[in-house]
């Protein structure tokens, strides 16, 4: 297997697995304060495996919990952007015509907007929450896994098979579903891979602006805000955060990259 592969792999299991364990793995509540003077801002220690934040909570907790939301916001948010750039790109490619004409326009509009400020629009008029921050995701980013899957579903439509199943009678639900849509998917799981990171990244970012999980609720966005002020002299409330957004996107998309080159005839030839 890919080296690409295995490492993203192994990288996201254990993000994954200690946000799914996170009652077990984290020593303190995430929200629980301590105001004293000697608890607020202390260093990192084994006591505290990544200090205190200013208000005295364990800064490991928080990202172990953080970990959570970050995750759960990719995750679903790709999966709402999965489920309509199927769809639509699967009608727009295999009908065509005025349907593809209508639907194309409609991924031209999208692209028209710098999507994460449009995501600050909506979410500004919504109201900041995690479930806004993924829904406005996944409504979002769905115009380029429609490109994709129509594309695919224009090489497609017009091989032998799918003539012969046209000839036999299949509906086009089946035809669709059955013959075209499982050979259609590469590149949208290398899509769907490198969409989650990119999720993680935006909701971070919302989350660092105030417009995406709201205090206390931790994300890694948010204990980056709350980092910035003291970032002189309090370093581990940036940089933790700051690797753990950094070493998922980048395990992301490493395997993104390697099933990229798994998937492509053209570049394992290369190989």
């Amino acid at each position: 297997m890919n080296k690409r592969i295995i490492f993203g792999i192994v990288i996201i299991f254990v993000m994954t697995l200690s946000a799914v364990l996170a009652p077990f793995v984290a020593r303190y509540d995430p929200l629980k304060m301590d105001l004293s003077e000697d608890a607020r801002l202390e260093k990192p220690s084994r006591e505290h495996f990544f200090g205190t934040d200013n208000l005295g909570r364990d800064v490991f907790s928080r990202m172990v919990y953080g970990a959570r939301i970050s995750l759960s916001v990719g995750f679903i948010a790709v999966f709402i952007s999965l489920g309509m750039g199927i769809f639509l790109g699967g009608i727009s490619g295999y009908y065509g015509g005025w349907i593809d004409s209508v639907i194309m326009r409609i991924v031209e509009i999208m692209y028209c907007f710098p999507t994460f400020f449009l995501i600050m629009m909506v979410i500004t008029f919504l109201g900041p929450s995690i479930v806004n921050v993924m829904i406005v995701i996944g409504l979002t980013s769905w115009a380029g896994i429609c490109r994709l899957v129509r594309a695919e579903f224009l090489s497609l439509r017009e091989r032998d098979f799918v003539q012969a199943a046209k000839v036999q009678g299949v509906s086009n639900f089946r035809i669709i579903f059955r013959h075209i849509l499982p050979n259609a998917m590469g590149p949208v799981y290398v899509s769907a891979t490198l969409s989650v990171g990119g999720a993680i990244l935006v909701e971070s970012a919302l989350s660092f602006l105030g417009l995406g999980i709201q205090i206390p609720e931790a994300s890694w966005g948010s204990i980056l805000t709350a980092g910035k002020v003291y970032i002189d002299y309090a370093w581990w409330l940036t940089l933790f955060p700051g690797l753990a957004i950094l070493i998922t996107v980048l395990s992301f998309n490493l395997m993104g990259e390697g099933l990229r080159e798994v998937l492509d005839p053209k570049l394992r030839e290369r190989k």
